[in-house]
């Protein structure tokens, strides 16, 4: 095989930057409907035609596609999972009951800073940005709904206080990741990142603080009594309804892998659904007395396809809600697959690391890497442990300890990978929120400010530690 140069083996991510572009601007929030997705096919064909050029062969092209696609299944049975899950839970009235409670206690003035301190705290205790999403979040972005705040920035504040929480927690896998890969103790590693993140989340707190006073005016209390009124007239609404994500959180905190949690989560939603909402049932059925098959067929409904109750706050999309975010996840990890196969990555990763001088451009370049791999490999374990494998040996010749590398590998590996639409997590929590990934980011104030927070101190001199 011929040496790939550097120019070539960049040529596919400018075709895809080029072609997301021309999306942007032709189809707008609809680009992830399909056009992003022919996008990242097209660039990725147009990768194994110079890999092959250099002398690669389909055949190990396609075992590299086949490989990156079978790395990001866990991410999409989660999703399908949690579709279901958010149609159970309708239907059982967890979510209408968030939604109940939260908007007679939530002031709008307050309410961007309340939910990135609730995400937080919700996330740090389970350890997943995405279950908090998945249940908190959506809870939320209703409730921000009816209180007149724009959707994208309940998205922004639900982003930043769930990725806080998940970076800091014990239980995130991300987080074990980035200690993993540094070689360095769990907890050294958390007690080491606070340096950045809690500045970081401080300055975002205060910043949906100062945006939440434009929202202290007059509530609009005929919108907000009728929703009241809707979930009054449809469900059965009452604080027991909080036992099932309560056991939820103590399956989560006692280590239970995500899909069984999840799935327990979606059957208790099911189960409390039948015992305590039978007017949902006959309402969704349509039927004029409830019966065990009209039950079984709404809850059945409820997990794979639409469920509409009254309101547009009101709705899900179950497992096939998530069937287009699961299509761009694919194509992604089509394309990330021929760049990593082909060797392209490492070949402008390797580039990159050649111009690491100082201690601060040794950060940077990490930092750059990380974000590189969340664009072009669109996975975030990959963002964090191909960087982490590539720059270990460096900062131990460099005599620096090995939480700076863990430090680096979640303030850009973890936080960036939210902000890129074609990435797992841009696409699941565009899927989940219902905002574009481009509508969201510059609102997702923890997530922008801590890569540049990690190379300020690094430039700075400030907390880099030596062995």
């Amino acid at each position: 095989m011929k040496k790939i140069n550097i120019f070539w083996a960049f040529s596919p991510i400018l075709l895809l930057v080029f072609l997301l572009s021309l999306n942007v601007i032709l189809f707008s929030d609809d680009a992830t409907g399909g056009a992003n997705q022919i996008a990242l096919i097209i660039s990725a064909m147009f990768g194994v035609l110079v890999a092959r050029n250099f002398g690669y062969k389909w055949s190990i092209l396609q075992k590299g596609i086949v490989e990156s696609i079978s790395s990001s299944m866990s991410a999409i049975l989660i999703l399908l999972i949690i579709g279901s899950l958010a149609g159970t839970w309708l239907i059982a009235g967890i979510i209408p009951a968030m939604i109940y409670y939260g908007i007679q206690i939530l002031d709008p003035s307050i309410f961007l800073f309340a939910t990135c301190i609730i995400c937080a705290i919700v996330a740090s205790s389970i350890g997943s940005s995405w279950t908090t999403v998945a249940t908190i979040g959506v809870a939320l972005i209703a409730i921000g709904k009816v209180l007149g705040i724009p959707i994208e920035l309940t998205a922004g504040a639900i982003i930043s206080g769930g990725y806080f929480g998940d970076k800091i927690s014990p239980l995130s896998d991300t987080t074990n990741l980035a200690s993993a890969m540094a070689e360095v103790n769990l907890m050294t590693h958390i007690k080491y990142m606070l340096y950045t993140t809690l500045p970081s989340i401080i300055i975002s707190l205060i910043l949906f603080l100062i945006i939440g006073f434009q929202f202290s005016g007059e509530i609009d209390s005929t919108e907000i009594n009728s929703i009241l009124n809707t979930i009054e007239g449809s469900f059965n609404i009452s604080p027991l309804l909080f036992i099932t994500p309560i056991i939820m959180i103590i399956l989560i905190i006692k280590k239970t892998p995500p899909f069984p949690t999840l799935f327990i989560g979606t059957i208790l939603g099911a189960i409390t659904a039948f015992i305590c909402q039978e007017k949902v049932i006959i309402l969704v059925s349509g039927e004029e007395t409830f019966s065990y098959i009209s039950a079984y067929k709404v809850i059945i409904q409820s997990m794979f396809g639409d469920i509409s109750i009254g309101s547009d706050l009101l709705e899900s999309g179950g497992m096939k809600g998530m069937l287009n975010t699961i299509w761009l996840i694919i194509c992604a990890m089509i394309f990330g697959g021929v760049m990593e196969k082909s060797g392209f990555l490492k070949s402008i990763a390797t580039k990159i690391m050649q111009n690491a001088k100082s201690n601060g451009s040794l950060v940077a370049s990490t930092g750059g890497t990380c974000l590189f791999f969340n664009m072009t490999a669109a996975d975030q374990y990959l963002a964090i442990i191909v960087p982490g494998r590539m720059y270990k040996e460096v900062y131990k010749k460099r005599n620096l300890a090995p939480e700076n590398l863990s430090r680096t590998l979640e303030d850009t590996g973890t936080v960036t990978s939210v902000l890129i639409p074609w990435n797992t997590c841009g696409a699941y929590h565009y899927g989940i929120l219902g905002v574009s990934t481009f509508a969201y980011l510059p609102y997702c104030f923890f997530n922008l400010i801590s890569p540049i927070m990690t190379l300020l101190y690094a430039y700075a001199k400030i907390k880099i530690r030596k062995k």
